[in-house]
């Protein structure tokens, strides 16, 4: 019987001494058609196992209803990974951050009055063990005793940097060890004292998250985890980007050294990533240490294979300095190709806004939030009576707001610049179209609810007498199909709903070039691409094979600013933005 358990000094694979060199693959941010590849791709490089966390709010958006299916089908992607000759790691969490919307924990959960989370609270707990029980469902007949992939399991993640309840670490040891995980379980934390300290338990091994200055950070990790092997199990290789800032990279000659300094200690490392992929619909999470900033739609991470598969000068770097320590195949990958470039004219449509409200509510004193509407992401269609023209306050806008009177657009209020107050003109309706454009990730803003927080007072009187209109945008983007459209000449004024039609030989991964749109969506054959937004750095939208067809394929875009040039191009690579000097 295969057997994976750790040592006085190593990791022991059937009781002999083996490194962990490790790749992670979100499958929640990759088109389940694309897992096989990405995962091969992780062996050529000379990997020998891939790590994923688990996304909860993906499984479970509305409490009871779990779905394990397609894009949410771990048990086929841990097999793809068995196929592939690879080992597993899985960190289900319950909390993963990972840029994810809402640290990946359900809306539905962090919305529960008195709900404590990430702690020994018994509405938390009971929710969490329900999670893990089905996750555990898929994991457990999967570990290497049973001749699986899986031999890690890790348990909450980064929890040092949160608190201290050792009691609710323990009960998820507890909650995995009954479910039958046997294969050994590990904490990670950065190499700081007190978070190595506060994040695990005595019976767990630590394991370390960093990218830079791996020998001091090793030992640090050393003196807090004395015995058994040494681990950085996020090695960070790169960073993610946020709306309105610059595109992140790390240069490949840096990051080979400190992955050489790691391999060197013998150390066993877990890439992060290996292969970002992309927060497609509305999934990306955001950061808030002072200042809102949702992170974009691409998680490409400046990884060694890039958000369309391809390998970059990172893969060909990392692949060298394995193959110093460990065998790595002869075969690599086919080098990047261009994708088709070609442009294609958007016609506009009728559809509007209020062809696709999901659930109305009318008479409210104060707008209620996304979350009591029971919307966990999107737009929501905010409007009032307006007694008069006047300065309008939010208490806080979560996250931007486009403000018109009578039908006309006066301004934005948005959320990153801390705005609160606009001058309104006088007339008979209000309008606030607020879009929730990503839940924080981390820390103590996990949760908090979205929309119009604190109330709205016209020149210091409260108004009143709200409706709130739920805005479904799969709908939006089903109706744009099925409308009467008319050629658009010249820009186009948001909010609208375009659309086009465009045709292929053959089916191809694609990159469509967002230039001189304002903010909006886009849906390829029904498929939310994601978020776009002029402020950048992101430009291009991915557009995963699987999606497309040869023959005639589907576009729509859903813009709220507005559209310079009626047309949408397609480019023949990633365009994402410009990088730090």
């Amino acid at each position: 019987m295969p057997s994976f358990t750790i040592g006085d000094a190593d990791f022991l694979l059937d009781g002999e001494p083996h490194r962990i060199l490790s790749g992670a693959i979100h499958y929640f941010r990759v088109h389940p058609d694309d897992w096989a590849d990405r995962i091969r791709k992780a062996r050529l490089m000379g990997l020998n196992a891939v790590e994923t966390y688990v996304a909860w709010n993906a499984h479970e958006p509305v409490r009871g209803e779990w779905d394990a299916t397609g894009a949410n089908d771990l048990a086929r992607f841990l097999d793809l990974v068995a196929a592939e000759g690879m080992h597993a790691m899985v960190r289900p969490g319950p909390y993963i951050c990972a840029e994810w919307h809402n640290g990946g924990l359900p809306v539905w959960l962090t919305g529960m009055d008195g709900v404590g989370l990430r702690r020994s609270e018994p509405q938390y707990l009971e929710a969490v063990s329900g999670f893990l029980r089905r996750v555990y469902e898929i994991v457990v007949p999967r570990q290497i005793d049973r001749g699986g992939p899986v031999i890690l399991v890790q348990i909450e993640n980064e929890y040092g940097a949160y608190g201290d309840d050792a009691d609710y670490l323990e009960e998820l040891v507890r909650l995995t060890r009954e479910a039958g995980v046997v294969v050994p379980l590990t904490t990670v934390d950065q190499p700081q004292p007190d978070m190595l300290r506060n994040g695990s338990l005595p019976t767990l091994h630590r394991t370390g998250s960093f990218g830079s200055q791996a020998a001091e950070r090793l030992a640090t990790l050393r003196e807090h985890q004395p015995t058994g092997p040494l681990m950085c199990s996020e090695f960070w290789d790169g960073w993610f980007d946020w709306w309105g800032g610059a595109h992140h990279t790390t240069s490949a000659a840096d990051s080979a050294r400190e992955l050489d300094t790691l391999l060197a200690a013998g150390a066993s490392v877990n890439i992060y990533m290996f292969h970002g992929g992309t927060n497609s619909g509305l999934t990306n999470g955001a950061n808030d240490k002072g200042r809102y900033l949702p992170i974009t739609t691409s998680y490409d991470y400046d990884s060694p294979l890039d958000e369309a598969g391809d390998p970059t000068e990172k893969y060909e770097a990392f692949r060298e300095v394995i193959a110093r320590y460990s065998p790595v195949p002869a075969e690599a990958p086919a080098a990047r190709a261009d994708r088709p470039a070609f442009t294609v004219p958007l016609a506009s449509t009728p559809v509007s806004m209020t062809d696709a409200v999901a659930l109305a509510v009318e008479g409210c004193d104060e707008p209620p939030t996304f979350d009591q509407l029971g919307r966990s992401s999107g737009l929501v269609r905010y409007t009032a009576s307006l007694p008069a023209g006047g300065v309008l306050v939010v208490g806080e806008v979560r996250d931007r707001a486009w403000v018109a009177v009578d039908g006309v657009r006066v301004g934005i209020l948005s959320r990153t610049r801390h705005d609160r107050a606009i001058a309104v003109p006088a007339g008979d309706t209000v309008e606030l179209l607020v879009e929730e454009q990503g839940r924080v990730n981390y820390a103590d803003r996990l949760g908090e609810p979205k929309g119009l927080i604190g109330g709205v007072t016209l020149d210091g009187v409260p108004l009143r007498g709200w409706a709130a209109q739920p805005i479904d945008l799969d709908r939006l983007a089903a109706s744009a199909l099925s409308a009467d459209a008319e050629s658009a000449h010249g820009p186009v004024a948001g909010p609208a709903v375009l659309r086009t039609v465009f045709a292929l030989a053959e089916a191809t991964d694609l990159f469509l070039d967002t230039a001189g749109w304002g903010t909006g969506f886009a849906f390829v054959n029904g498929f939310a691409l994601g978020r776009y937004a002029a402020t950048g750095p992101q430009r291009t939208l991915y557009v995963p094979r699987p999606v497309v067809r040869a023959g005639e394929n589907t576009l729509v875009v859903v813009e709220l600013e507005a559209v310079i040039e009626p047309a949408a191009s397609f480019v023949p690579g990633a365009l994402l933005g410009d990088t730090e000097e």
